[in-house]
């Protein structure tokens, strides 16, 4: 799997930020990415570094590009319902 893409519910914060997130670097997912909706839209790109589990620079917000695990640009503001 390229990468798993968590939307955070407000009942799962807890389960998306620590417990999935220690799961999915147990299973050998690289990439893991946690997006809040709440205002305003974050996005936190994290990637398996080996034995330490998943490092992140923290949350994004506005714009998200990456080249990996693929390119791609988000508008995270574009996300919220209308």
């Amino acid at each position: 799997m390229l990468v798993v893409i968590e939307i955070v519910s407000p009942g799962s914060y807890r389960t998306d930020h620590v417990i999935k997130r220690g799961e999915y670097a147990d299973a050998g997912i690289l990439h893991y990415w946690i997006v809040d909706l709440d205002h305003p839209v974050t996005l936190i790109d994290c990637h398996l570094a080996a034995e330490f589990g998943y490092q992140d620079a923290g949350p994004v917000t506005g714009r998200f590009v990456t080249t990996e695990p693929f390119p791609i640009c988000l508008r995270l503001d574009e996300l919220l319902p209308s």
